[in-house]
Parts: structure tokens; sequence; C-alpha cells
């Protein structure tokens, strides 16, 4: 079991169940490539899979931006991911960038995406594999690949889609624009939008409120949303009676029914 989280560029803070994971690369906007921030991901997933510590997890940033996605200036150099031919960077984004969709699909718990600033390319396609968005009103998003002459390379095209519809993210992806915290909102893209003192607060008041409900329901229950919209009626109603019957069998269940029993 892993017992000890080593992270590089960013820092996990745990209280009450609630975890803020704060990338720490102001200086390079939190870009998810030309850091340690892609690692750090994985290992704060595999961290909070392999623990009962955790129950909620908040992303966010540091400084001025949430993420800037892609390093640019990594992109100018063709250095770092963007080097090679075709068959190189191929390889580099499958086992590179796109590991942060693999392992933010299969993350047990709810997720919310505080977003700070900028959430640009890769960094708004991050806070569309989480569960919850909430954003300052100050901050913007932009689906931007496009700009560059590049696509959604981490599989931004998947995600955004399944949030606001084909249509509106075939407008967002192909246009590359910036869309404000009203828009957002708006859209249904982000859960609220409020002012930047208060971000961190909305975040772990959902997270808190979340995460005072048992635990191992949580992360079932999280399963079973995400199973949701993958599965046939019949192979869906199979895992919710399986899930079902380890819940009416766990202690959590029986804790709560023991109390309430004592009210009727």
């Amino acid at each position: 079991m892993l017992n000890k989280l080593n992270l590089i560029d960013s820092k996990l803070s745990i209280a009450n169940k609630v975890g803020v994971l704060t990338f720490c690369r102001n200086d390079i906007r939190n870009a998810l490539t030309g850091s340690h921030l892609i690692e750090d991901i994985i290992n704060t997933v595999n961290f909070i899979n392999l623990s009962n510590k955790v129950s909620v997890l908040i992303i966010t940033g540091e400084g001025k931006a949430f993420s800037s996605g892609g390093n640019v200036k990594e992109m100018l150099r063709k250095n770092g991911s963007f080097s090679g031919s075709v068959d190189e960077v191929e390889k580099k984004y499958r086992y590179g960038i796109q590991k942060i969709p693999i392992h933010m699909e299969k993350i047990e718990i709810p997720t919310i995406a505080a977003i700070n600033g900028p959430a640009i390319g890769a960094g708004l396609d991050l806070a569309c594999m989480c569960d919850f968005r909430i954003m300052t009103n100050n901050a913007y998003l932009a689906e931007s690949f496009i700009n560059l002459g590049i696509i959604p390379g981490d599989g931004g095209a998947f995600f955004l889609q399944r949030l606001i519809g084909y249509q509106k993210a075939a407008e967002l992806t192909l246009t590359g624009r910036k869309v404000t915290a009203e828009e957002a909102l708006n859209l249904g893209l982000i859960l609220k939008k409020v002012e930047s003192s208060k971000l961190l607060l909305e975040a772990k008041k959902l997270a808190n409120e979340i995460a005072k409900k048992p635990k191992n329901t949580i992360r079932y229950t999280k399963r079973l949303l995400k199973m949701g919209s993958k599965l046939s009626l019949n192979e869906f109603l199979d895992f919710c009676a399986l899930f079902q019957g380890i819940s009416h069998n766990h202690k959590e269940h029986r804790s709560i029914i023991k109390k309430l029993k004592k009210k009727i």
C-alpha cells in the first residue's frame, strides 16, 4: 500500500477527508508539460485510491493560472513532449499527458476543479475531467489547441462534448475562443462562479458536504455515475444490485440504521 506521497511541483493538504492538490508552477502558469505536474497528478490519484484518508479532492493552481496546458515555450523550441518524429511524438503523448485522463477517469472519489485563473487547452481539459468546476469571475476558459495548429491530444474532445453537447463543444474547439465565467455558467460547463477570495471557500463547502457522507458509499456512487454513460441498462442494473448488496452489509449502513432506529 502506498503510504507516502512524493510530489515535486505540487502540494497536497488534507483536512476532514478533503484533499486540496495545488499546482505550484506559477513561473510557467502551471503548464502540464515541461513540469512534473503530470506525474504529480498520477501519483496523487494512486495515493488516494489506495488510501481511505481522502473522500473528495479539490484541484487548483497557485498564482495567476489554473493551468496553461501545454508549455508553449517547449513547442517553440521543439523540446520535451513536442520533439521528434511522428512516431516519437505519438508515444510521448500516449505515455505522457494521456496518462492524466486515464487516471482521472479511474479516481474513486469526487473531484472539484477550483479554477483560480485561465484554464487553457489541456488545462481546460483537466478541469473537464473533474466532476465539478467552480470558477472565479475573472478567470476564463479556452479550448485553444486550434490556434496553435494542433488538436486536443490529451482527449479534450472526448470530455467537453459530454458536458455541453457536440455542437457547442465543436464551436469552442474549432474557434479556440475564450469563454468567460458568465458564459461557462450559462453553458453548464461550471457549477458556479465566485469572487476570487471565495473560490476555495466555495470549493471546500461543497467538498465538506460530500465528505461527511459514508466514505465507501461515496466511492461506490462515483463508480456508478461513471458507469452510467458506458453500460447498457441491464449491465448497469447488475452493478447497482451488486454494489447495493455490498452497501446493505457494510458497517457504514448498519451504523446509520442503528442511529435511525433510536429516533423512531
